[in-house]
Order: C-alpha cells, then structure tokens, then sequence
C-alpha cells in the first residue's frame, strides 16, 4: 500500500495541465470527497500498528504534493492569462476609452417626453429657421402686434419674414396644419431670443411644448393634464394657476409647483414663498385653429410650454445656465452616472 502511495506522489508531481479544467479534473481526484486520499485515510485503520507512522506520513506528503500542484498550476495558469490580456489583443486602444455621458439638457427631455408618452403624446419636430407665418402670424401674432416684442429675435440676413424660432409653437402651427383633430403632441426644441446673456438667461434655450386638440377640450383636462406631470417630473402634487396673458391661448395661466420650504436652497430659488413658477399654459384661441384650418366651433384644446434649460438647473441644482452650453468637461462629467 505505502509503495502504491509513492507511484501517486510522483504521478501528482509530475502532471502538468494547461486549462483550469484540467487542473479541477486533478483536485478532484486525489483532494475530493471521493478522492483518493480518503481512500487511503479510510485504509488507516487496517495498516499493522508497526506501519501506522509511516502511513499516516507517506498520506500526509500525498496530500500536501496534490495541494501545492494545485496552487502552483492556478497560479501558472492566472499569469498567462493576465500576460495574453494585456498584450495579445493588438486591436486594444493604447489609451483607456472615456466613458460619456447624456448632457443634462437630454436626461430632462427624455425625461419629459416620457412621462407625456405614457398619456398618449407623440413627439413633434420642425425647423429652426421658421418664416413669419408659421412663428408669429398664425399663432394670432399679427404684424406691428404689441406682444412680439415679449420675443425679440433673431432675423436672417435682411429678409423680415426669415428668423430664428422664438419658441417650438411653429411646430405646433405645422403640425395642425398637417394632421386633423385629435392631435395630442408635444414639441422639444431649441429656440432663439434676443436677451442679454447672464447667469439665468441666454440668447438661446430649449422648450417642449405641448398640444391637445380634440371635441370637447375643457380647462378641467388642462389642470388634470399638468397636475399628472408635476407629480411624476417633480414628486410635487400641490399646483395653483395664476390669470396670465398669451396671445395665442384664451385664458392663459401661469403654473406653479409647491416646493416647499424645508432647506435653504428652497427659500432662495422660491424667494421665500415656497411656489416656484414652472410654466405657461391656456386653452388655444380659436383665431389660432382657424389660422391652421381646424374648426374651432367643432374643436377644442389646450396648450403648454415649458423650458427645459431652468428645469434641469433646477433638477440638477445648477447656479448658471451658461454651463448647460460651454462644453466644460469638468462640470459634464458630474452626469456620468445619471444615464
């Protein structure tokens, strides 16, 4: 027996193996339950008593051969592995790769988009070069009207009728013009305004706007509409409305969200009120939905705007709107993790 034990210490150190199953192949069989060193411990008992110390020290060398065999070959086996990692595959970049990110502008878009997707909006696009028309005329902004001066914008070249978009209700303009009742939209986008650049204002932005054109379109849906996204977009469920004036809605409303008073912060972005103003809103004048074809004794609806630049400022807890647009690494780096 004590012979047969040596033939099994100079098999275990002369074997050799080169995947890690075969190395689990050769624990098993000599270190497992099953293994062939608890056969010869379960022999110990039959050994002569004249035999038992060299037994019990010939069992004990086989079992520490097999185990350090096995240490030996996993540790083999991991350096190559990290060696064939590290320089076998020559199509590796030499530089590890950046991870991006969305830009905070798009987490709240999408973010939006989706909240209004669950309630049957689509999404609606349109040029930002727009003609008079579509920016202001239709949207019963008539020529020399007081109120496009709340819209100072941006013309191309010398043409007075080519500018850039003060808001994305062109595309709601083109979108009637184009699809029969019910409509149910909304209209991200960036758009442009003649202001002065500044901690919370800059000459270019981005809004979604929303439009729901149906029979029978009261105020009521409009309030139940904007209810549903503050609570889903903010975890705010107190609104108020405020009497306000647009010239393409009758009557118009300024919305606002209770955000309460419990930090600092709080008290400063709400001036110690606890309401902060999120949005414009109102049923669609009908002089608009004539404008676009659609018959505004038979329809109905409403429509919303909202920016989404001061939203994710707010979200994100962002003092400068000029950060939103500088391309600082540094600063969108922060985001990485809100995918």
């Amino acid at each position: 027996m004590i012979d047969k034990i040596k033939e099994r210490i100079a098999e275990a150190e002369a074997f050799k193996a080169h995947t890690k199953e075969e190395i689990e192949a050769f624990r098993i069989k000599f270190l497992g339950k099953k293994g062939l060193l608890n056969d010869y411990f379960a022999e110990f008992k039959n050994v002569p008593n004249d035999q038992k110390k060299e037994f019990g020290q010939i069992i004990n060398k086989l079992k520490s051969t097999a185990e350090d065999k096995v240490s030996a070959l996993k540790e083999e086996l991991e350096s190559k592995e990290e060696v064939k990692g590290m320089y076998g595959d020559l199509s590796r970049p030499g530089e590890p790769v950046a991870i991006g990110a969305r830009h905070p502008i798009s987490l709240v878009k999408n973010q939006i988009i989706d909240i209004f997707s669950r309630i049957g909006f689509n999404v609606s696009e349109g040029p930002e070069i727009e003609d008079d028309w579509h920016n202001f005329t239709a949207l019963n902004l008539p020529e020399y009207h007081p109120a496009r001066d709340m819209q100072d914008t941006f013309f191309i070249q010398t043409d007075p009728d080519i500018l850039l978009r003060t808001h994305t209700s062109s595309v709601q303009v083109r979108y009637m013009e184009n699809n029969k009742p019910p409509i149910r939209t909304i209209s991200p986008g960036r758009v442009y305004r003649n202001e002065a650049i500044s901690s919370r204002s800059h000459c270019f932005f981005h809004q979604v706007e929303g439009l729901y054109i149906d029979k029978d379109v009261s105020f009521a849906d409009l309030k139940q509409t904007l209810q549903y996204f503050t609570t889903e977009m903010f975890g705010k469920s107190k609104i108020r409305l405020r009497p306000s004036y647009f010239p393409f809605t009758e009557p118009s409303a300024e919305v606002d969200v209770y955000w309460g008073l419990e930090t600092e912060i709080d008290h400063r972005i709400t001036k110690g009120t606890g309401w902060l103003e999120i949005m414009g809103c109102g049923m669609v004048d009908p002089n608009v939905l004539e404008n676009c074809g659609i018959d505004s004794k038979v329809y109905s609806g409403f429509a919303f705007g909202m920016g989404i630049d001061r939203i994710a400022m707010l979200l994100h807890q962002i003092g400068d709107i000029r950060l939103l647009s500088e391309n600082d690494v540094r600063f969108l780096e922060q985001f990485k993790s809100a995918l």
